[in-house]
């Protein structure tokens, strides 16, 4: 536990002002695929120099794009956007094939950033496809991620994000049918949709519900832990990561007014009207030093008392490539 109080909030509780108690969800924040894809970038900056293009933020993070832009990474949508011979680097979200086969009919030097548990999801589509099978896609429609997995495979492939997208599925063979998941998925997430794909296709395949991305998962059971502890959740990430979204429908889901902020200053001081406890935590792509931020502005409310879950510990640390492991 990681028990503290500034002299500034010990002198405000001194004189009588509450002290609000803020409660660090654990884990929280980077999960290694994202540390690595950032990573990437910073170091092919150093070996390289700017600009480098990045196809797609490199993560959904508003202050990381930002960051990485101000030290010359150049964000496009599409490669027909970078010059011919640019340093061109795939974001952790992965891309569809043909983002690939456009890069290298360019000749375009590639550094791939793709999470290894994303191409861990690419592999299994294309083993599946490969058996014959038609693909379910457990996903959000039009995340970066789903669209690089649809991509990346060769055959059919229905994307299902409900239950009941799951009774309105037409396939051609249901004994000739497998699934897979978005990263961005927990198990929680994925189970109803699974068992409803089970009771509905007996034959469907499927991969071990361990192969599901650990990071999300383990940021969602600790806000299920923050949930049971606070009076209040916020979550610091950005509005088009999905897991970060995911952490505040959950805090909602079990009767906790939860926020989605960027940064401090999206703080409301109505949240905290006889509020005594916060709970904090922050997505997958969001840095520490927001959730320091965070901090900070909560003191401007009052005194604060910080506490650290336990938690789940993370030690995974995933390969650089080798286009920057030297950088």
């Amino acid at each position: 536990m990681d028990l503290s109080l500034t002299p500034t909030d010990r002198a405000d509780s001194a004189a009588g002002t509450p002290v609000m108690k803020v409660v660090l969800a654990q884990p929280r924040g980077f999960c290694a695929g994202v540390e690595r894809a950032i990573e990437i970038v910073e170091r092919a900056l150093v070996k390289f120099g700017p600009p480098i293009y990045v196809r797609h933020e490199i993560v959904h993070n508003r202050h990381v794009v930002e960051d990485l832009r101000a030290r010359g990474a150049v964000f496009v949508d599409e490669i027909a956007e970078v010059p011919d011979g640019a340093i061109t680097v795939f974001s952790a979200h992965g891309v569809a094939r043909k983002v690939q086969t456009d890069a290298a009919d360019r000749a375009l030097p590639v550094i791939d950033a793709t999470c290894p548990l994303v191409a861990k999801v690419h592999s299994e589509g294309r083993r599946y496809a490969g058996q014959g099978r038609e693909i379910v896609l457990i996903g959000h429609a039009g995340h970066a991620e789903v669209e690089g997995t649809i991509g990346q495979i060769d055959g059919k492939v229905y994307l299902v994000q409900t239950v009941e997208d799951v009774a309105a599925l037409d396939v051609a063979d249901p004994d000739k049918l497998s699934y897979i998941t978005q990263t961005t998925l927990s198990v929680d997430d994925t189970r109803g949709i699974i068992a409803a794909l089970v009771d509905r296709f007996p034959g469907i395949v499927g991969p071990d519900v361990r192969d599901i991305c650990y990071a999300t998962q383990n940021r969602q059971e600790a806000v299920r832990h923050l949930a049971e502890l606070v009076d209040v959740i916020l979550v610091v990430g950005s509005r088009n990561s999905s897991n970060s979204n995911r952490l505040r429908e959950i805090g909602a889901e079990l009767g906790r007014p939860s926020y989605l902020i960027d940064d401090a200053s999206h703080l409301d001081p109505s949240w905290f009207e006889g509020v005594r406890s916060v709970g904090l935590t922050a997505g997958a792509s969001a840095p520490e030093v927001l959730v320091k931020g965070v901090i900070d502005g909560l003191r401007k409310f009052g005194p604060v008392e910080i506490d650290t879950l336990a938690g789940t510990p993370e030690d995974v640390r995933f390969k650089l490539p080798a286009e920057v492991s030297d950088a």
